[in-house]
């Protein structure tokens, strides 16, 4: 642990958590998705952290993110949003640090972020279906048929939570993902030595 909180650790934790933070915030939704699931960037920095650093600080860089993201923008959903968040971006992250780890190359760089996308987007899948709507059907008195509804408005196939789910979370997660992935994998290489303290 105490090699993975070093003093020069903990700095760049804070730093990746707190761009995270504001990455998170410029969020934008995508057409395949009803207009409340809203893509952002913010894991972009703690994917590079945890290639660079490893899985324990990649679970500390999601927890920075997380708090000061509210410091910033405070919660608009009774912090099922923002634990959603740090939930499934942490199973992304993390489990990427660890994949990464076992083979620190660039073909295991990309077996890390495929496999961690996947296993990301089938969590955020079975977290929207058991949690995350339901708990915005309760809070908000939102009726679980006009959620369905906003999304047989994209897809006609939808007629039903779980179609729901399948075609609008599921492939939401994993464009977010391919996105964040196709990023780290063009900007670590540039930035992993200022992370490691290394000139080169």
């Amino acid at each position: 642990m105490k090699k993975y909180l070093s003093v020069r650790n903990i700095s760049v934790i804070a730093v990746l958590g707190a761009l995270g933070a504001v990455l998170m915030i410029f969020d934008f939704p995508i057409a395949i998705a009803p207009s409340f699931y809203k893509i952002d960037l913010g894991d972009l920095p703690c994917l590079i952290g945890a290639f660079a650093l490893g899985p324990v600080p990649a679970f500390f860089i999601q927890i920075v993110k997380i708090l000061v993201k509210l410091l910033l923008k405070p919660t608009s959903s009774a912090f099922v949003g923002e634990m959603a968040a740090f939930i499934f971006s942490s199973v992304y992250c993390v489990s990427a640090a660890c994949i990464y780890a076992c083979d620190k190359s660039r073909k295991g760089a990309i077996k890390a972020m495929i496999i961690a996308s996947i296993t990301m987007a089938i969590v955020a899948t079975a977290g929207n279906y058991f949690f995350i709507i339901p708990a915005y059907v309760n809070l908000y008195h939102l009726p679980l048929e006009k959620i369905v509804a906003m999304g047989a408005a994209i897809f006609p196939i939808i007629t039903d939570k779980l179609s729901f789910v399948l075609c609008c979370v599921l492939p939401f997660n994993l464009i977010k993902a391919i996105i964040i992935d196709v990023l780290t994998f063009f900007l670590y290489k540039h930035i992993s030595p200022l992370l490691k303290g290394r000139n080169g």
